[in-house]
């Protein structure tokens, strides 16, 4: 129960960071998302280079560097959250943020089946209710939108993909190391992509003042602080428990989208959202009926003296 416990915590700290991230990535919009994305990998390696050194992780980080197969796996998961970052960036920047959230309400979806299907775990009843509510809600809301939401499954693969391969590769790997890791792999694609950028439109972080700069430097830690709670939630916590917090993000984006961007909400897209957040409640009370029935843990778990 204290791994549950504390897993449920760090995944809540960054799912609801996450739900941030429409309005902080609409700020510096006029830098445009395929330039946004190099200057994000690489600050987030910069500000992961100093918090461990800070916190002496680099043995760690070199063990990881000397295991093939570890390493492989964290190049897949690298890779995979490039491409997500990458799609949720042209998403906010292009005005598609109701979409962006649609995409992380099918995430979740995607995420249970992987842990069900891949790694045998196993849902309660109300957790199977709160499934297929869920899914009837997603499938109206996508019927809803009326084209093929590209950037919504494009997002919700991606991060499915990359939360099951991360917590594969990552099980017993702290969630700075494993960032870490992450990012030295993917900041050469982003430095590719940068000379591409620059010779070809040419690079405009610096066109609009030091405050626009300063915003995207610093996306590197506002990038790196979820991702790393995110590692650590996801050393605690079964992948099921994973895809149903993960909803915290996209209500926080829908909201944003709606009540700050004004994007259009039809109907079919207000049945869709209720019946994902009626999903959330269901998911809610199995829980505390879970924390409830579980054994109560003795305090004091030294000897006892046998003489």
């Amino acid at each position: 129960m204290r791994q549950l416990r504390s897993g449920l915590g760090y995944g809540l700290g960054a799912y609801l960071l996450w739900g941030a991230f429409p309005f902080y990535f609409s700020l510096i919009a006029m830098v445009g998302p395929l330039e946004v994305v190099p200057w994000r990998v690489c600050a987030t390696l910069v500000f992961c280079a100093i918090l461990a050194t800070a916190t002496r992780r680099w043995r760690q980080v070199g063990a990881i560097l000397r295991s093939p197969k570890t390493l492989g796996w964290f190049a897949v998961s690298s890779l995979l959250l490039y491409a997500n970052w990458q799609i949720f960036v042209i998403g906010v920047m292009s005005g598609h943020i109701l979409e962006t959230s649609l995409g992380y309400f099918i995430n979740p979806l995607f995420t249970i089946l992987i842990g069900v299907v891949v790694r045998r775990e196993r849902l309660t009843r109300l957790q199977w209710v709160a499934v297929a509510i869920a899914t009837v809600g997603v499938v109206i809301a996508a019927i809803a939108y009326g084209s093929f939401p590209w950037i919504a499954l494009g997002l919700a693969f991606s991060f499915g993909l990359y939360g099951a391969v991360h917590k594969h590769a990552g099980e017993h790997v702290d969630g700075l190391t494993g960032l870490t890791i992450e990012t030295l792999v993917s900041v050469p694609l982003g430095v590719a992509q940068a000379i591409i950028i620059a010779t070809t439109t040419g690079l405009t972080v610096f066109n609009f003042g030091p405050g626009i700069a300063v915003l995207v430097f610093l996306s590197g830690v506002v990038t790196a602080v979820p991702l790393i709670l995110f590692g650590e939630s996801a050393r605690r916590l079964p992948l099921s428990y994973l895809g149903f917090i993960q909803f915290l993000t996209p209500i926080l984006g829908f909201i944003y989208g709606a009540l700050v961007a004004g994007e259009e909400i039809t109907m079919g897209r207000w049945i869709g959202f209720i019946g994902v957040w009626i999903a959330i409640v269901i998911l809610l009370i199995d829980m505390v009926q879970q924390v409830r029935r579980a054994p109560e843990v003795p305090t004091n778990t030294a000897p006892i003296p046998l003489d």
